[in-house]
């Protein structure tokens, strides 16, 4: 299913590939689950350590209707595993908990903004870490 352009959930028609590097845009689109098999929303885009190159997080898009009214929201990227048969990422995350994470409204507001990114590091503290 496509939503804002992006696959919500099932097959992408993408190739599989079983190298462990992929690249950034065959990431963005993909959908995230949580640990029910339940669509949380779709990876729009990943937010990268300058310094470091390392993903800290990924902007989840969902809701909206051709556009218009798309919430953002970010996760931990270490809070992902994929999943082969899902085509997708799941998450212990539940939609509740993204729905709270600090939002955003599209692509007018820019990383880095020190106070979003210490919301977002504040909230995300308390969770457990690591893969699903």
């Amino acid at each position: 299913m496509l939503e804002n352009g992006f696959f919500l959930w099932g097959p992408t028609n993408r190739l599989a590939s079983s190298h462990p590097i992929i690249e950034s845009d065959r990431v963005e689109g993909t959908a995230v689950f949580d640990r029910e098999n339940n669509p949380i929303g779709t990876i729009k885009r990943l937010l990268i350590e300058k310094a470091s190159g390392r993903v800290v997080y990924v902007d989840v898009t969902f809701g909206g209707f051709l556009g218009i009214g798309v919430h953002h929201h970010t996760i931990p990227w270490e809070k992902l595993a994929y999943d082969k048969e899902l085509e997708g990422y799941r998450t212990d995350i539940t939609k509740a908990q993204v729905q709270g994470a600090p939002s955003f409204y599209g692509d007018d507001q820019a990383w880095p903004d020190p106070k979003r990114e210490q919301e977002t590091k504040d909230y995300w503290r308390d969770f457990p870490r690591g893969p699903v």
